[in-house]
């Protein structure tokens, strides 16, 4: 995925980008409010057995939790280094409801119509998690609480803010930033910040 296997003592950052001591508030819109009594998370579409599976506020957040370090490589060219996230591994969704064997990639839903599309593979990702943590604490409502999404080998972008849910994909399609011009993959160790950038076969066949 072009990050370097290791790292020596000084930072080591993708191009263009510039380490950043605190965690700016980025977003697009208002802060959606959170009502548990209406909350669920959806894994819907090309799942394995056909069937829509859903978890409400309370099933979810006691689904097993995990913590990982990982960066954060935001397009607007902030990284943050070695945060602590804690969370609910994408992999632990894979395997509660897992997606159909022709399944190729996932349209994260979010909020207000938000979505990311990703393959698969990335979703699938060891260190990919839904946080609801960050250092052990819960998410602030302006980073995405209760449930943000963490792809941290893809740009920020990649991993919504008040996620609520997931979608199976037989076949790739862009997602809300990228229909707005962002790169379809999102590697930032290739500097893939827009869509002018894509090469043949990263992004959807039209």
């Amino acid at each position: 995925m072009g990050q370097p296997e290791s790292r020596d003592e000084e930072p080591v950052l993708p191009p263009g980008q510039r380490l950043q001591r605190g965690w700016p508030v980025t977003h697009y819109g208002p802060v959606p409010k959170f009502r548990p009594e209406r909350w669920e998370f959806r894994v819907f579409g090309a799942t394995a057995d056909g069937a829509k599976h859903c978890w409400t506020h309370e099933e979810f957040t006691a689904l097993p939790y995990t913590t990982v370090v990982a960066d954060m490589h935001c397009v607007t060219k902030f990284s943050m280094l070695g945060a602590e996230w804690g969370g609910v591994l994408t992999r632990t969704i894979l395997e509660l409801a897992p997606p159909a064997p022709e399944a190729t990639h996932v349209m994260v839903w979010a909020e207000y119509g938000f979505s990311s599309n990703l393959r698969l593979t990335d979703f699938g990702a060891q260190d990919c998690l839904f946080a609801t943590h960050r250092s052990g604490e819960l998410l602030t409502a302006e980073h995405g609480f209760p449930v943000r999404l963490i792809v941290p080998h893809l740009y920020a972008w990649k991993g919504p803010k008040w996620v609520r849910g997931i979608e199976y994909m037989t076949a790739d399609r862009r997602g809300f930033w990228e229909e707005r011009g962002y790169h379809n993959l999102g590697d930032p160790w290739r500097e893939q910040r827009y869509s002018y950038q894509e090469e043949p076969g990263e992004g959807p066949e039209l």
